[in-house]
């Protein structure tokens, strides 16, 4: 599980209908899956939050520290004075690091919840009084129009967390196209993606000795139980957490420990010992494959940073004019 993409709590009570039509569409399916940006209610958000802190789960702790060693870097790379425009901003804790780097005067932070992106960013602008914060709400896996007082100002985006590992390699690609065309030729992209590394490291990330991430997975099923008129019976499943050689991922399921029935808005299912429902992916990447992955996007590397380990990386990326020829 990694940041966030989006946070989803419905405001006014009623269920997401993107969330009803991926959650039936799962139970119809036998090949059982859930799209993990559901995992972001009230509760799923709170228990990500304590995931952070776990002493398994080195990915937030690690980037942060590069964040604090390398954003002085990204300024001398090109950084200096851009436009920062945040894709899933989230609650924004890592982006001051960024900021106080750069020392733009422009930030746009985008994420698809309305209410948690003004509060975050009136957080921030309180923090940084001579910066102009321009929220925009939307889907940044689709191109945005960007506010007119950045429209001619040069960019820096930013997606930290190694969030582009919840998505499989079409997905990926898609949202780094998206990105290029929301910021233009010239831009820059600084984003985080985490290494390949042993699964005896990986999976006690994933599934810490707390049950802490076990809740987080299990409340999903809370959540579809309470929004959806669900009678899923949530203490006969488990929480499993698996590596994946073949795809480079951790894999998230949840798995009945016995044959079972319930339903969801009245609609009955059943599902058999052992059947699993994936909740969510998280791929790793190699040196030579997160550059081609950004390549492929149309992203041209300039600079990558990591720790001593090499458990995670802070890639700094341009958009470059395509060439039609070598």
């Amino acid at each position: 599980m990694d940041p966030p993409e989006a946070q989803t709590v419905a405001a006014s009570g009623e269920a997401d209908p993107a969330f009803r039509a991926d959650v039936l569409a799962c139970f119809r399916d036998t090949r059982r899956a859930i799209p993990a940006r559901w995992f972001y209610d009230k509760t799923g958000s709170e228990l990500f939050e304590a995931i952070t802190d776990l002493p398994e789960y080195y990915p937030t702790r690690t980037e942060t520290a590069l964040l604090e060693r390398y954003c002085g870097e990204v300024a001398q790379q090109g950084g200096a004075g851009r436009t920062v425009v945040e894709f899933g901003s989230g609650s924004s804790v890592k982006t001051p690091h960024l900021l106080r780097a750069v020392q733009g005067s422009h930030y746009v932070p985008i994420d698809i919840s309305g209410e948690f992106l003004r509060e975050s960013a009136a957080a921030l602008a309180a923090d940084f009084p001579g910066l102009d914060v321009h929220p925009l709400e939307g889907d940044f896996m689709r191109p945005l129009k960007l506010p007119e007082a950045v429209a001619d100002e040069p960019k820096l985006g930013f997606f930290p967390g190694s969030t582009i590992g919840n998505m499989v390699a079409r997905s990926s690609l898609d949202l780094l196209r998206s990105m290029r065309e929301t910021l233009g030729v010239g831009s820059l992209l600084l984003i985080g993606m985490d290494r390949i590394k042993s699964p005896d490291i990986l999976i006690p990330a994933y599934d810490d000795a707390q049950g802490v991430t076990a809740r987080f997975n299990l409340n999903l099923l809370h959540r579809i139980n309470r929004e959806l008129d669900g009678t899923i019976p949530v203490d006969r499943f488990r929480h499993v957490a698996r590596w994946n050689d073949s795809y480079a991922r951790i894999e998230m399921h949840l798995e009945a420990q016995d044959d079972m029935s319930f339903t969801v808005l009245g609609e009955r299912f059943s599902m058999r010992k052992g059947e699993t429902i994936h909740t969510e992916n998280s791929h790793k990447y190699g040196p030579r494959d997160a550059r081609l992955l950004l390549r492929a996007g149309g992203w041209t590397v300039r600079h990558e940073w990591t720790d001593p380990d090499d458990w995670f990386a802070l890639i700094l990326a341009e958009a470059k004019p395509f060439q039609t020829a070598p």
